[in-house]
């Protein structure tokens, strides 16, 4: 069933002058008003930045072990940059205490981070650079077609395998396990099979699992389990990523778990906030070289011979007192 846009258009009040436009920023900036913000319970504050990510010691020993066929198909399915992401994911160090600091800037209205004099998000056109994602073109709206239908997780798994044990060691409640579903690529790549489009899916899975949709430690969901199905169908999955990280960013907010990509997080800000590209420097930036920014290429690439701007900002109160007080000019609007 095709859906008329048409219907949905909003009707958007007409601006009303730059003056308007601070008193509600100011409005913004109350973030101590939204019942249950982290920003005036510092107990969850401390919490939030102990989360942690399991470094899941099965995913690069296992993707070592793909074959090039199946390789070619997870880059055909536009998955380059999140295959090597996933490759050296037990290299990279997630800085929690940034994180934290950021979602105590969180709106969970707007959807965008509260600085002192502007406001920020993370854009859909941004999220699909940084991740190499294919790339949604507006206008495709009309060629769109939606089927609403029960979700059945095991009828995509059956395309991997039809063995009942599979089925029932990879899924539990709502959730689907990744670690079985690496066993059974790295069985059939030492057995050397030739299903590399059913191996290509698993390891889709998998990838996608950790670095876009991490939600439990080693768990999807059965609906990020549809999404990242129908990837490699041509479906463009960024407005899914980007959702499901405003969602768990919102989660965090309010006191609940964090999850989404933190990848794509640190991705955004290192490119806005954390790093800048130089070219007379000798020295590479230690931070840099565990950043996940090391892992990108494309017009992201940049030299871990870089200039961190803040080097020396240790700990979740240092973070706090230099996200509260940048300033557009510290802000790389456009890195």
């Amino acid at each position: 069933m095709k859906r008329n846009y048409s219907a949905f258009a909003e009707v958007i009040p007409p601006y009303s002058g730059p003056k308007a436009a601070r008193e509600t920023h100011a409005g913004l900036k109350q973030l101590s008003a939204i019942p249950g913000h982290i920003y005036t319970r510092p107990e969850l504050q401390i919490l939030s930045g102990q989360r942690r990510f399991s470094k899941m010691p099965w995913l690069v020993p296992m993707l070592e072990l793909l074959l090039p066929a199946s390789i070619s198909h997870l880059k055909e399915w536009g998955l380059s940059t999140i295959l090597v992401l996933a490759k050296n994911y037990n290299k990279l160090v997630h800085v929690w205490e940034s994180v934290t600091a950021m979602l105590e800037l969180w709106h969970p209205q707007t959807n965008s981070f509260i600085f002192p004099e502007f406001e920020a998000t993370i854009l859909l056109e941004e999220l699909e650079i940084i991740l190499g994602l294919p790339r949604y073109q507006r206008g495709e709206e009309s060629a769109l077609s939606y089927t609403v239908e029960q979700i059945n997780s095991w009828s995509i798994l059956a395309y991997i395998t039809t063995k009942k044990n599979d089925l029932y060691s990879m899924t539990s409640g709502m959730h689907v396990h990744l670690l079985p579903i690496a066993q059974w690529i790295t069985s059939q790549c030492k057995r050397k099979t030739t299903n590399y489009t059913a191996i290509a899916k698993a390891a889709a899975i998998c990838i996608c699992g950790v670095i876009l949709f991490p939600e439990a430690d080693g768990a999807i969901s059965f609906g990020n389990l549809s999404i990242i199905d129908s990837i490699s169908e041509g479906m463009k999955i960024g407005q899914a990523v980007l959702g499901f990280l405003y969602v768990g960013l919102t989660s965090a907010a309010l006191g609940g778990p964090f999850y989404g990509s933190v990848v794509a997080l640190e991705l955004w800000m290192g490119m806005h906030i954390q790093f800048r590209a130089v070219e007379d420097l000798t020295k590479e930036c230690k931070t840099m070289l565990n950043h996940p920014l090391a892992y990108v290429g494309g017009r992201l690439h940049m030299s871990p011979r870089a200039w961190c701007k803040i080097a020396q900002e240790k700990g979740i109160h240092a973070w706090c007192q230099y996200l509260r007080s940048l300033t557009v000019a510290d802000f790389d609007m456009r890195p």
